[in-house]
């Protein structure tokens, strides 16, 4: 198994990277701090005093602008393939009150900014459902049903993925190589340098192997889907020592 379509938009917009904001018939693009909510709802936090606050205005007699976020991955290491980029649009609406409020745990719940406390004076919160969803990876565009991107679920192991990338490069090498090798059949030292992990999701790892120019790349399956990063120890290994977990018993 790996990430289908859905997932991966959710995963990229959900607030681990930066996103730019597009509106219509407006100057931009605006630097923009968001996160998705539960259901996939986009909320922008955007201080009072910007260009991007002053676009957000609804025209006279309406109450919300259209927008998009757009949110290009960025490989967590060195090789590592990318997963390519989200555009996700919709009408968004200043929240105010309760509402806001709520929206307000949600935003801290991805991303807990102290700016958070001084919303309704230097900072106003803006949410927009998704309406339309759209996936570009090597020069292709696809477009996404906006009940698969709501009812997907951005990956657990994404906001730890570099992390665990340079401490199994750096800590674990010797190790983690071995435990390749023996993953994928391949017997002592190849002329092509050892295998190496370049991406880790919930689904399983992405693993490089040959020399640059000839490279090529492997994915190795979990057994099931991980819901917490923190599972990972039980699946790889060389990441019992990193994370003080033990095994499954």
């Amino acid at each position: 198994m790996r990430p289908n379509p859905a997932e991966i938009v959710r995963t990229l917009v959900a607030g681990r990277l930066p996103g730019l904001v597009h509106l219509a018939h407006r100057p931009g693009p605006h630097h923009a701090r968001h996160v998705t909510d539960p259901d996939g709802r986009v909320l922008l936090l955007v201080p009072v005093a910007s260009h991007l606050a002053a676009a957000l205005q609804p025209p006279a007699g309406g109450s919300d602008i259209a927008v998009v976020l757009d949110v290009l991955d960025l490989p967590p290491a060195a090789g590592a393939p990318a997963l390519g980029r989200a555009w996700v649009s919709g009408w968004a609406a200043e929240l105010r009150g309760d509402e806001a409020r709520r929206a307000a745990v949600d935003f801290a719940a991805v991303d807990p900014t102290g700016d958070l406390l001084d919303l309704g004076t230097r900072f106003r919160l803006y949410r927009f459902e998704v309406v339309e969803v759209r996936w570009e990876r090597a020069g292709a565009v696809r477009r996404i049903d906006p009940g698969e991107y709501a009812e997907a679920e951005p990956d657990p192991v994404h906001p730890v993925e570099a992390r665990l990338l340079a401490d199994l490069a750096e800590r674990d090498a010797p190790e983690m190589t071995d435990y390749l090798r023996r993953q994928l059949g391949l017997t002592g030292q190849t002329p092509d340098g050892p295998p190496r992990v370049v991406r880790i999701d919930r689904y399983g790892l992405v693993v490089a192997l040959g020399r640059a120019g000839a490279r090529r790349r492997v994915r190795l399956a979990f057994p099931c889907p991980v819901t917490d990063p923190d599972e990972l120890a039980g699946l790889l290994p060389p990441l019992r020592r990193l994370t003080g977990a033990r095994p499954p018993s």
